[in-house]
């Protein structure tokens, strides 16, 4: 070790600033010896711990790595690893899973309106399909009786969406209209995701356009709604761009701290609501307004703040959520309250409305925590607090059951025990909601306690959140700590969008998995 800089990777990806590439979108780079061989490439009987904890963005690389007979590009035909992952990211994935998901949340918004007999559907686009299904049916993937989906599907025509900031909002607001025509459905719940995943890239001028095409199709369903004589619900899941920049001026890309909006529109009129809630209180304001009982397990409480005499429950409702909307006072860094918003104008200043917390303990996360959209629509549909397995993850490193905990230990002692090589593979980040630094650090010290020799870590980068250059400054501190430890190596590095997709664009997922498996990728020297 004594040879080793250590800081090969870490200055690779500060190269690449300076030639204009960005951490999200980084091609794979790969440590290679003296001889341009790769270094800690997975090999047949390898062991590895992917310690990601959002669970959707991870199933893709998953798969490709463990699943057998698996199709969607080729594959090495004999790669046997011991493969263990922090959460679990899908049932039948065939790996150990550290944490395993509490029971599947009962008693939630969409199986309480399903349990009496009702038909709903949810709507939005395939870049939040998981999230108006998985999430807030409260970790379920299968639909309710009388639930339908209608996921319209997200352009692949380009990379990032500031090319494109509309997204397919159009088609999405025209399946809401579809649904709203279609009498037989008592509760419509869609999404419009522009301003969350817009708001993550750099971008000032599409985020104004996404936010003002959220807005035109805001009214579009306001207008048909009202029309029919429905019950309208809009509020968001977290916020993302009225706090766009730092103190300092710098833009953060990332989620943010602040309440959202929620927002009733009656046509029985004006209902008064509690000036300020959570999102776990949107469910049995939902329920009540709809004249169903609200289950015992939702701790959440009603918004509206009393009945009005002779009010009869809403016939028909839909809940519309504004990904990403959040709200915060005018200024320089708010760019929702700089975009052209007039249907959200009107509706603020015409029609009840309040405040919902929708980040840290609110939504079952760490306090201080911003919010993001797994935690928002699980809260949205729990009507209660659910907490995130990140709490629990920090709490058992805390202490101290995290080095003796059963998954780890077995992949650990797999590698320790057979001389092979030990793999950590994840996020890079302290804030990311797809894992910390703080879980990697710890799975190091596990694997220095075991005795392993050979520890490689494969660090995905994405920089939603964070500071410029935050991404070289991370990896810089795994291979500080492994310079320290006298154990482990940064073996490559890549961005999220090639090594985190959830939309089945192969094609990535191949680049990372030929990156991890066969060294591909531009070559970084050792030693400088």
């Amino acid at each position: 070790m004594s040879e080793w800089a250590g800081d090969a990777l870490s200055r690779a990806v500060r190269e690449g600033y300076r030639a204009g590439r960005e951490d999200e979108t980084l091609e794979p780079l790969v440590l290679v010896d003296e001889r341009g061989n790769p270094i800690g490439r997975l090999k047949s009987g390898d062991a590895v711990i992917f310690y990601n904890i959002r669970g959707e963005r991870e199933i893709e690389l998953t798969r490709s790595l463990t699943e057998p007979g698996f199709s969607e590009f080729p594959v090495h035909p004999d790669l046997a690893l011991h493969f263990a992952t922090m959460i679990r990211y899908r049932e039948d994935l065939r790996v150990e899973v550290a944490f395993p998901p509490d029971a599947v949340v009962a008693d939630t918004l969409s199986e309480t309106i399903a349990r009496h007999g009702l038909k709903q559907i949810k709507i939005t686009e395939a870049e939040k399909a998981v999230h108006v299904g998985f999430f807030l049916n409260g970790k379920r993937d299968e639909p309710f009786d009388g639930e339908t989906r209608r996921i319209v599907a997200t352009r692949k025509d380009v990379a990032l969406f500031d090319k494109a900031p509309e997204m397919s909002i159009a088609a999405v607001a025209d399946a809401v209209l579809d649904a709203i025509r279609d009498d037989t459905y008592t509760f419509i719940f869609a999404n419009f995701p522009n301003v969350d995943v817009v708001g993550h890239i750099e971008n000032e001028a599409a985020i104004l356009q996404a936010i003002e095409a959220v807005d035109r199709n805001l009214g579009r369903v306001v207008e048909a709604a009202t029309r029919a004589g429905l019950t309208m619900v809009v509020s968001a899941d977290h916020g993302t761009v009225e706090k766009w920049l730092y103190p300092d001026g710098t833009i953060d890309t990332g989620h943010t701290d602040s309440p959202v909006p929620f927002l009733l529109l009656d046509p029985d009129g004006p209902a008064p609501l509690r000036p300020s809630g959570e999102l776990t209180d949107i469910a049995p304001t939902v329920l009540e307004r709809m004249g169903l009982p609200v289950p015992a397990a939702m701790t959440g409480r009603s918004l509206l703040a009393g009945p009005r005499s002779g009010q009869k429950p809403a016939r028909r409702l839909l809940l519309l959520v504004l990904d990403g909307w959040g709200h915060a006072a005018s200024g320089p860094g708010n760019l929702i309250a700089r975009a052209q918003t007039p249907n959200m104008d009107r509706l603020w200043q015409t029609v009840p409305h309040a405040l919902l917390a929708a980040a840290g303990e609110a939504v079952g996360l760490p306090e201080g925590t911003v919010g993001n959209s797994e935690a928002g629509h699980l809260h949205i549909g729990a009507g209660r607090r659910i907490y995130a397995d990140r709490v629990k993850i920090d709490r058992a490193i805390a202490d101290g059951s995290f080095f003796s905990n059963p998954a780890f230990l077995g992949a650990v002692r797999a590698a320790r025990d057979a001389g092979t090589e030990l793999h950590l593979m994840g996020i890079v980040s302290f804030f990311s909601s797809h894992g910390s630094l703080r879980h990697l650090f710890a799975l190091m010290d596990l694997a220095r306690r075991e005795g392993v020799q050979n520890v490689f870590i494969h660090a995905m980068l994405g920089r939603r959140g964070e500071k410029p250059e935050s991404g070289a400054n991370y990896i810089r501190e795994i291979e500080t700590k492994c310079l320290a430890d006298g154990l482990g190596r940064v073996a490559s590095v890549i961005g999220r969008y090639w090594s985190m997709d959830r939309e089945e664009n192969w094609n990535r997922i191949e680049k990372t998995y030929r990156m991890l498996v066969y060294g591909e990728g531009t070559s970084v020297a050792e030693r400088g």
